[in-house]
């Protein structure tokens, strides 16, 4: 087995319960680790063998653009489509982090946490 983390991931959405926060927008982190046999890619040292970052940050960035109220919301279609589009992920844990959340405080950041492993 191995893992496979993506950190930090910048982005800039639209996401929130605020009518505000879906026309000004914030910035977004978010970040990736998931569990996977790295066995044979580990000998083969071929792509088609292992999980594929790019492919990994390609799905945040995907729905990440997608507005939703909760940011449960988007770490669960990370996942989903993570689970569904790279089938040989065993576990995968995904962060989402609203940067200076507009929550009337000094609050550096907000963040959700969801994981999810195969049966």
């Amino acid at each position: 087995m191995g893992k496979i983390k993506l950190k930090n991931i910048r982005t800039f959405s639209y996401h929130g319960c605020l009518i505000e926060e879906s026309k000004i927008g914030s910035d977004y982190r978010v970040d990736l680790e998931i569990e996977t046999d790295l066995t044979q890619s580990a000998l083969s040292d071929k792509l088609n063998d292992t999980v594929d970052y790019v492919l990994l940050n390609r799905i945040v960035f995907e729905e990440m653009a997608i507005r939703s109220e909760l940011l449960e919301n988007v770490a669960h279609r990370i996942i989903v489509r993570a689970m569904n589009e790279a089938p040989t992920i065993t576990k995968i844990e995904v962060e989402v982090s609203k940067i200076n959340p507009p929550i009337g405080g000094d609050v550096e950041a907000v963040t959700i946490i969801m994981s999810e492993t195969k049966k």
